[in-house]
Formats: C-alpha cells, sequence, structure tokens
C-alpha cells in the first residue's frame, strides 16, 4: 500500500486521512464491524480534478445497459467495497436503506443468473444483463428454447452459486486480447461491446465471481452470499440489437430483494395489479375494446367507456376556458411540407405513418396538434397586447408504434392529446410555465392522485444532430424551467439527454395508489418552432419580435390517462366519474312504478341510472350491479314505496339502511359537486 495519505470525507463532515489504495471496506471496518457488514456498495465523489479509484478504474467502459455512459472524473459514483481509493474524495456507504444499492443487488443477481446459465448449458453465448426498476433480465443466445423446466433449474442453480458465497472481483484485461478470445470462442455479443464501447489499446474491465468472468464495468456486491432473495420470473425474445434481420435472443428476467419478505410483498404487488389490468377491467366493464379486424393500437370507446370520457373532457375544455385559453380544432391530416417546416419529417419521421398521395399532394396523419396551432396564430396579426395566446384543442393525432411496443390504452397508435400552445414574448414564460405545473397540480388532484414525482429533461449538447437550436436558446430555455419549479418548490430530478428535439421538458409522474409511476403530464419549452414559421409579434417599441411557444399535455392523452385511471381505482370510480352512478332493485314486479319515479327524479336531479326490472331474483340483480362497481345500489319495496325512500347499498360498505330519497340524492349530490373520491 502507497505512504501517500489521502483524505476521505464522511457524510457526517467528519474527515479520515488514511493510505492511498485504501478501500470502503476497510473505512467501514475502522468506523464498525457492524457498518461493515452491512455495506453494500460505495459512493464516491472525488475532491479535485483526479479520479479517486485507481487501478485503472477510470479508463474502462462497461458493456452493461445503461452503464455505457463515459465516467466522470470528478461525479459522484458507485464503486465496489474492495475498490482501491487513489485520491482526495466525500465517501457514502450504501446499505440495504439507499435504493441504489438494490440496483447493484440486482446487478449482481444478472450475474448470477449467467453463472447458473453457462454452468447448465455451456454452449450459450452471453449478451448483457442490466438491473432495472423491477428487477434484472439477461439476454443469453441458444438455438435450442429454454423451456418452463429450464427456467426452474436455472433458479436451482443459483441459489447453488449464491450458497457458494462466491467472491466479485474485478480484473482487467488488454482491449486487443479480450476480443481475440471472444472471437475464439464465438461471442459475437461481447466481442460487439467490447469494439463498440472501448477504445483501441484500453484496458477493458471483466467481473469475476469463480469460474464465470464476465465484461463489465460493476460495480457489484463483495460476494454471490449477498445477493439473498431472488426469483427467476418469466422469459421473452429479444433481437440482437433490435433488429429483427438478427438472430434471436432469449430474455431471462428475474428480480431481486434484500430479503424474502420484500421479495414476497413484490408478488404480492404484481398480483393486486394484475387483479387492476386495465384491459381486462375494459373487457369486465364493457369500457372498451382494440379490434383485430380494425388493426393494433386502435381504441373503440364503448359507451359506459365513452360517458367517463366525456366527463374527462368536459372538465378539461371548462378548466382551460377558465384558466384563459381558447379552444381550437385542427385537421387529422395535413400536407407533408407542413412536417418538413415544423421538423417533425426530419426528426421524428420514424413514429409517423408513411406520406398519402392525393390530387395536389403528399399529406401525412398529424402526430402532433403543434403545427396546425401553430397556424391558426400566425393567420392573423399579434400584438404584445395579445400575448399570451393560449391555444387548446383535444386533437386525436396518429403515432407508428412498433407492434411489440403496444399495450391496451397506454401505448397505442391512435389517441386523443389534451393538446396546448402557449404563444407569449421571452418576460411571460416564467409566469406561464408556473400556470401550466398549477394545472397540472389541479388535475392530478381531482382525479384522485395524492403523489407526484418531477423530472426536468434537457439535452446532450454533444448529441447536436439530435437537437435544433442553439446553445444559447438551449440554456435560456433549460433556466426558464428551473426557475418555474424553484418558484413553485418543487424538487425534481434532472434527465440529460431526454429533451424533444426543439426545447427541454418538465415531465409530471403520478404516484397510483399501489405506488407506480405514470408518465402523464408535461410541460415543454419551445424555441424553434416559432423560428421555423417566423412567427411574430408588434413590441411595445413597435418593432417586430419572434413569441416563444410552450407545449402543454395534462392528461397526457385520454387514452392513457383513462388507462390508468382504471387501474388505480380498479374500476370502481368516483361518483363523479362512475358511468351509472345509481343502480335501481325493486323488489317485485308491483315495485316497477315506483322504479320509474324513482329514475324519474333521479334523473332529473342530474344522475346516471339504470334500473333492473327483469325477472330476476332480487340478490341476482344486486350482484350484477355489485360486478359493474356501481357507487350506489337502491334496493325499495313496499315500505320504501310508502314512505317515499330507499334502502341505500353503498360500494365497499354494503346495507347503509333506509334513507328518505331526498336525503339521499342531496349527499350524492355533494359527493358529486366536490369530485369526492368516497362514498
Amino acid at each position: 500500500m502507497s505512504s501517500k495519505q489521502i483524505k476521505i470525507t464522511l457524510p457526517d463532515g467528519a474527515v479520515r486521512e488514511v493510505p492511498s489504495g485504501t478501500t470502503p471496506f476497510e473505512i467501514a471496518s475502522s468506523i464498525s464491524p457492524r457498518l461493515a457488514a452491512a455495506s453494500i456498495v460505495a459512493r464516491i465523489t472525488p475532491v479535485g480534478a483526479q479520479s479517486a479509484v485507481g487501478d485503472g478504474a477510470e479508463k474502462e467502459e462497461s458493456a452493461e445497459a445503461a452503464m455505457y455512459a463515459a465516467e466522470d472524473a470528478v461525479a459522484p459514483r458507485l464503486v465496489d467495497l474492495s475498490a482501491p481509493l487513489t485520491g482526495d474524495a466525500k465517501l457514502e456507504l450504501l446499505t440495504e436503506k439507499d435504493a441504489e444499492a438494490l440496483k447493484v443487488v440486482r446487478h449482481s443477481a444478472a450475474h448470477v443468473m449467467a453463472t447458473a446459465v453457462l454452468e447448465l448449458f455451456p454452449e450459450t453465448k452471453l449478451g448483457h444483463g442490466p438491473a432495472t426498476d423491477a428487477g434484472f433480465f439477461y439476454d443469453f443466445y441458444r438455438e435450442k428454447p429454454f423451456t418452463p423446466e429450464d427456467l426452474v433449474a436455472i433458479e436451482a442453480k443459483m441459489a447453488e452459486v449464491i450458497a457458494r458465497d462466491e467472491k466479485f472481483e474485478r480484473i482487467y484485461e488488454p482491449r486487443e486480447q479480450a476480443l481475440a478470445e471472444f472471437a475464439k470462442d464465438g461471442d459475437f455479443m461481447k466481442e460487439h461491446f467490447v469494439t463498440k464501447f472501448t477504445e483501441p489499446g484500453a484496458e477493458v474491465s471483466f467481473y469475476r465471481n469463480g469460474h464465470f468472468v464476465d465484461f463489465c464495468r460493476g460495480p457489484h456486491v463483495p460476494s454471490t452470499g449477498r445477493v439473498k432473495a431472488v426469483k427467476v420470473t418469466n422469459l421473452a425474445g429479444a433481437y440482437w440489437l433490435g433488429d429483427e434481420k438478427n438472430p434471436q435472443l432469449q430474455r431471462v428476467y428475474g428480480t431481486a430483494f434484500f430479503s424474502q419478505k420484500d421479495l414476497d410483498a413484490h408478488f404480492a404487488r404484481l398480483e393486486e395489479a394484475a387483479r387492476r389490468d386495465h384491459r381486462v377491467l375494459g373487457k369486465q366493464l364493457d369500457l372498451f375494446s382494440i379490434q383485430e379486424i380494425a388493426g393494433a393500437g386502435l381504441i373503440f370507446w364503448h359507451p359506459r367507456g365513452a360517458m367517463i370520457r366525456k366527463l374527462m373532457e368536459d372538465w378539461m375544455r371548462d378548466e382551460c376556458l377558465r384558466r384563459g385559453y381558447s379552444l381550437v380544432y385542427t385537421p387529422h391530416v395535413m400536407r407533408r411540407e407542413l412536417w418538413k417546416i415544423s421538423g417533425h419529417e426530419g426528426f421524428y419521421s420514424g413514429n409517423m405513418y408513411t406520406p398519402m398521395e392525393l390530387d395536389d399532394a403528399e399529406y401525412r396523419l398529424k402526430p402532433m396538434n403543434c403545427p396546425g396551432h401553430i397556424l391558426i396564430y400566425k393567420n392573423s396579426p399579434k400584438s404584445y397586447r395579445d400575448l399570451p395566446v393560449r391555444y387548446a384543442e383535444l386533437g386525436n393525432v396518429y403515432r407508428y408504434e412498433r407492434s411489440g411496443t403496444m399495450h391496451g390504452l397506454l401505448r397505442v397508435r391512435g389517441f386523443t392529446q389534451d393538446d396546448a400552445h402557449i404563444f407569449c414574448m421571452p418576460s411571460q414564460i416564467e409566469d406561464e410555465v408556473v400556470a401550466c405545473i398549477d394545472f397540472a397540480e389541479a388535475v392530478l388532484e381531482t382525479f384522485g392522485f395524492e403523489k407526484f414525482q418531477v423530472e426536468l429533461s434537457t439535452w446532450d449538447p454533444n448529441d447536436r444532430d439530435h437537437y435544433a437550436g442553439s446553445d444559447e436558446n438551449w440554456n435560456l430555455a433549460i433556466g426558464g424551467l428551473k426557475r418555474a419549479l424553484d418558484r413553485k418548490g418543487i424538487a425534481y430530478k434532472t434527465i440529460p439527454g431526454e429533451a424533444a428535439f426543439y426545447g427541454p421538458k418538465i415531465d409530471v409522474k403520478l404516484v397510483d395508489v399501489l405506488g407506480r409511476l405514470w408518465q402523464l403530464s408535461t410541460v415543454q419549452f419551445d424555441f424553434n418552432l416559432p423560428a421555423r414559421f417566423e412567427l411574430e409579434y408588434v413590441g411595445e417599441d413597435g418593432e417586430r419580435h419572434q413569441p416563444v411557444m410552450v407545449h402543454r399535455a395534462l392528461f397526457g392523452s385520454v387514452e392513457r390517462f383513462f388507462g390508468v385511471l382504471i387501474e388505480h381505482y380498479a374500476g370502481a370510480f368516483p361518483l363523479w366519474l362512475a358511468p351509472v352512478q345509481i343502480g335501481l332493485v325493486p323488489i317485485a314486479e308491483r315495485h316497477q312504478p315506483y322504479a320509474e319515479k324513482l329514475e324519474a327524479e333521479l334523473k332529473a336531479a342530474g344522475f346516471r341510472v339504470e334500473s333492473d326490472i327483469r325477472n330476476e331474483k332480487m340478490n341476482a340483480k344486486i350482484r350484477d350491479f355489485a360486478n359493474q362497481k356501481t357507487p350506489y345500489i337502491l334496493v325499495f319495496g313496499d315500505k320504501e314505496a310508502e314512505a317515499g325512500a330507499v334502502s341505500v347499498r353503498a360500494r365497499g360498505k354494503g346495507d347503509q339502511g333506509s334513507v328518505p330519497l331526498a336525503e339521499f340524492i342531496a349527499k350524492a349530490q355533494e359527493l358529486v359537486a366536490t369530485q369526492s373520491t368516497e362514498l
């Protein structure tokens, strides 16, 4: 170990001077043996311009998904507990309390899976095996398909590898030697990764556990024994490099948690998610369908689903008008030349349907509403006194999605965007973005979502081919969005490289009842389209100026938001959104006249009502309404007819007893007026 001393700053501010080459594990052990045993991985932030980790770690690249990016020598990064520290740094020791540590466990579990597969099926060639938000996967090439029995065997072999408690050891090899070995063994995927993600003459990073060696940057848990609760979940196909012309790989999925208790809870959540699957409930409740004869990704709204859609859209249009928007409508198809001017033809054509040749020109189905709104703005002169101009449209758009990516209402080819575009002066942009965020919060609150997370997507200045506009404009736009978020006091995560081609954006991700994140609302800054279309307004100085533009969609799409609503409420919609709010159940045929009277009074009071006058038993009628998740079921016989009352059954609460009709109406009207999620 070197005699050079380095300074390591701990989270509590304490500074320890240790010899260069000291590892995070050694520092943890010096603090507490219990801390050392609990630590999984370390996060280091170098202090100064040089890397704080030695032994070649600053030079290598990885084949693992989500780890391909080049390392920043002064950025925080995760390292193995065994990594030698060679420079001054801030050090954090991550345990089971840290979410990032779980991803490291899952990444290590992917290596355990690959170890098991090669021990069982040595002819297999390896792709890559990243951690994901839900677990991990590993891509394998093998001519013979894996069977369900093979997956069981793989999981059993993984348990053996874990029990062996093999140390994860990082080793290095010259790039040319690694390429030669992979080529000799026919490991075409690893050869590709090394070629693409390392430089000639580089030292290539590998991880070894037992006899298994994999091209990887890590980091990993100290040993396979730290992968405690793991499960192989399913098998899917994936083309090599996503190209249908390439060999088909077998992608084996799994998940891992810190404990069996966490693993069991995860599968309980999956069962609940399956119970709430909007595709199943959509059929059960007769809300929507996708018809094979019509085409994939195209939604047919049935009467009950269409009623909920109407309520959603009515609320949105009314709220837009209240907040100073003007409603507009634009065509579904427009000349191809328009999309060339907007830049979609160049930047977005892969997501657009192919052009259609008509009498006078080529046309394209619109994937966006923005060029149409721009043409409306441009149709008449604008003064600074007119700004901001806010156009809103619930407009149908069409985007080409690959067949394997579509998923019920959540990813479709034709959908309705609650789109709006705000044209304003640069001095107004911050206020307008804040107002859009306020609007997004109102959407979430109204429809029953209490929590959300925010991301700020920025550009990658090193990838100029994917973005339009100058550095100055991008920096100005990103700064404006940041200031708006800061004014709102909203915590956010910055996501580099995820901006739209025309500008940065704020994404609001709601959290549903199961804790799942859904990307819906977005607010985007655009300086590009106003320039492309030469938009103008006359300023207070009498000169012509270019406005800036804000895109915003709050449902995201009506279809996707509806799908999320179905799953959030498990189809049991709040009273104000329920397609049928009240079901009427007469006990006997002689009570049908009272049923007709009740139905008329309830409809006059503004409720959506259905009467079941079939010649069926009362309990069967109640069960049918309950299966449709009807909020209220009103049962009545001689006693209720004489008293002008109803016996109320509330969804999820059962029999509430007999109450006067007027009392029931007053309570239900209040629940609708307040858009309550409770009965």
